[in-house]
Formats: structure tokens, C-alpha cells, sequence
């Protein structure tokens, strides 16, 4: 036990709990209105449901920190997605829909969404596969290609842009660094990339029959300011409660905009209240912050073994893309997505998932320590 604690990335772990117990702080702050004035629940209702989340989060992250990954994971990881893949045809037939998707199981306690688990099991399942295989035939290379298609096509249908782009994304950039002969690797990314075109053109000439209307009106991003009374008054009141702040903030608890201007500010809006209460200086140190987690990711990575690279590159890509995705769509860059915030934005099944492919970082960080010892 002392020789696994030992070697834990003690710098990331650190930073990643003063982000998670910010983002705690900063959830009872932004959601503690809409809980008293919109759901009619005691205002410590989201920050209660965050702290048996991260509870929840962390004893799964004890069990998962003492898997070997030559011995569990490419076995759990395979079972896993079999899991996942069947869970999503089973939630596009009997699932509910919600906010106009079918994404999530309503568990009572907390909505379960299993694209999110999709993302990380995904990951450890590619590094598994492709450190686990000689990758010198168009078979071998695009077995797990498949069934990361057949994924991500589910995920679309429910429908869910955001999170089928996001996926799509770690799944290539995942296969981009693994060790494929050259050749195969620049001819399936030719395959691919024609693929992606073609669909692309075909969205385009036949988008309005494909995606919804609501899809489609989120490309409509840009001066949401003038749309203000009506798509744009989400992107609008980020950019008041941004205003509002200044450097050094109005304040913690003194947020106006949370009061029913921005729908659900706990969730994927909470970046503009933590600017608006605590000020630009904030949310700076914030992306500092981020930026220095992903720079132990990738600095863990580079001392592994092919697995353990491509886990620690394919959670800095899962982390960085909800990052980039998130903010581009609060300060107007891009369409808004619903992408949460990673540590900061209130969610159950994003929060369980962020510890887990952590957890798997640090994994590979104690494999490395212990190697070297040995």
C-alpha cells in the first residue's frame, strides 16, 4: 500500500482536488437560487447530491486505482463496451426523453448517461487493444474502429451532437498515436477522412430532414446578443454575468445572472458565475490550472509503456476537448453543446467518470514508479 501511494502523481492530484473543492463551492453558490425559486427544494439540494456524487466517485476510484492493467484491463475494458453498446439500444427503445434527447436512465437519486461512461471505457479499451495486438493488417487496426462507430452512431441518434463529436474526436486522436504501421495508418485516415466529408456534405444538403431544429439553430451562434428574446439569450446573459464581474468579481453568492436569467447556471453555464462572484482573475487561475493538469496527463504519458500512453493522451484529449468545448460556447466562438465543465459543472455520471479515467492516469503513474523500483 505505501509503495503504491508512493507513486501517485502527488502535483495532479492536488490540483485536481483545489478544482473539485472550488467547483463544490461554486455549485452550492450558482445552483442554491434555482433550487429555491424554480424546483422548490432546500437550496442545498445540488451541492448535498454533488458531495454523495463525489463520495461515490471516490470509493470507485479506490477500486479502480488497485486493477493491473496487464491483467484487467483490455478483458473489462472489451466487456465494457459489449455493455455499453447494448445499454444504448436499450435506452433508444425504452428511455424517456429529456430536454429533447433520450440520453440518460432516470435512477431516482441522479439521471445515469451512458455515453458518458462510452468515453472513458472507450479509451482504455483502444490503449488495451493496441498496445495488446502486432497492428500490421487493415483487420487488426479496424476491429475497434467498428465498434467505436456502431458507439457513436447511437449516440447521434438520441440525438447528441456535442457528445458524438467528443467521442469521435478521442477515438481518433487515440488511433493518430498508436503504433500502426505507417502505411495502414495514412490510408484508413484517407478512408476515414473521405468518410467525414461525404457525411458532412450530406448533412449539409440534407440537414433539415437529419438533425432537429434546435441543432440546427445552435449554428446560428454568432452577436447572440441580437437574438437575445430568443436563441441567443443564454450566450447574452454569459456575457453580462462576464461584464458584471470585472478582475476581482462582485463578490461569492452575489451573482445576479443566477436568478433564472441563465437556464440550470450549475451545470454548463457555471464558468460565467464563477467569473460574474469571483472575477477575469478567477477564471484565469482556473485555465491555469487546467492547463497544468493536462500538462501531468501528458508528462505521465510520455514515461509509459504504449498502454499507459495512450490512456494518459486519451484522457488529456477527454478532458481538454470538454474544456476548449465548453468555454468556445460560453464566450460565443462556437455553437453551445451542452459540453459540462470539467471539476466545476454539477452532473453525476460526468463527475463518476472524470475521477475514474484520473484514476486510471494515476494507475499508470504508480506502474511507472514501480517499475523503476523494480
Amino acid at each position: 500500500m505505501r509503495r503504491v501511494l508512493k507513486c501517485i502523481d502527488k502535483p495532479l492530484l492536488i490540483s485536481c482536488i483545489i478544482l473539485f473543492a472550488l467547483g463544490l463551492v461554486m455549485i452550492f453558490s450558482a445552483s442554491n437560487v434555482t433550487a429555491y425559486m424554480y424546483h422548490n427544494v432546500s437550496t442545498y439540494y445540488y451541492f448535498i447530491r454533488q458531495v454523495i456524487i463525489l463520495v461515490i466517485s471516490v470509493i470507485v476510484s479506490c477500486i479502480l486505482l488497485f486493477l493491473n492493467p496487464k491483467k484487467h484491463y483490455y478483458k473489462t475494458s472489451m466487456l465494457g463496451m459489449i455493455i455499453i453498446i447494448a445499454v444504448l439500444i436499450v435506452l433508444l427503445i425504452v428511455g424517456d426523453p429529456q430536454n429533447d434527447m433520450v440520453g440518460w436512465f432516470d435512477l431516482g437519486f441522479f439521471n445515469v448517461q451512458p455515453s458518458e461512461f462510452a468515453k472513458v471505457i472507450t479509451i482504455v479499451f483502444l490503449a488495451s487493444y493496441y498496445s495488446k495486438y502486432k497492428l500490421d493488417t487493415y483487420a487488426k487496426c479496424l476491429i475497434p474502429i467498428v465498434l467505436c462507430v456502431v458507439i457513436a452512431g447511437l449516440i447521434f441518434l438520441q440525438p447528441d451532437l456535442g457528445t458524438t463529436i467528443i467521442y469521435t474526436l478521442i477515438v481518433g486522436l487515440i488511433f493518430l498515436a498508436a503504433p500502426v504501421r505507417k502505411d495502414l495508418k495514412v490510408k484508413i485516415v484517407f478512408i476515414v477522412f473521405s468518410f467525414l466529408v461525404f457525411g458532412v456534405i450530406f448533412l449539409v444538403s440534407f440537414g433539415k430532414n437529419i438533425l432537429e431544429d434546435r441543432q440546427i439553430s445552435r449554428f446560428n451562434f454568432t452577436n447572440p446578443c441580437a437574438r437575445i428574446l430568443e436563441d441567443g439569450n443564454q450566450v447574452c446573459n454569459c456575457y453580462i454575468a462576464i461584464n458584471n464581474g470585472g478582475l476581482t468579481g462582485v463578490g461569492l453568492g452575489n451573482s445576479t445572472q443566477k436568478y433564472l436569467y441563465l437556464p440550470e447556471p450549475y451545470t454548463d453555464f457555471i464558468f460565467a458565475i464563477i467569473v460574474e462572484e469571483l472575477g477575469v482573475v478567477t477564471g484565469i487561475g482556473i485555465i491555469l490550472m487546467y492547463m497544468f493538469i493536462l500538462y501531468r496527463i501528458l508528462r505521465i504519458g510520455r514515461k509509459s509503456d504504449t498502454r499507459g500512453a495512450l490512456i494518459c493522451y486519451g484522457v488529456a484529449c477527454y478532458i481538454f476537448l470538454h474544456i476548449a468545448i465548453n468555454l468556445l460556447g460560453i464566450f460565443g466562438l462556437m455553437p453551445m453543446t451542452g459540453v459540462p465543465l470539467p471539476f466545476m459543472s454539477y452532473g453525476g455520471s460526468f463527475t463518476i467518470c472524470l475521477i475514474a479515467a484520473l484514476t486510471f492516469v494515476q494507475r499508470i503513474s504508480i506502474q511507472n514508479g514501480l517499475s523503476k523500483e523494480n
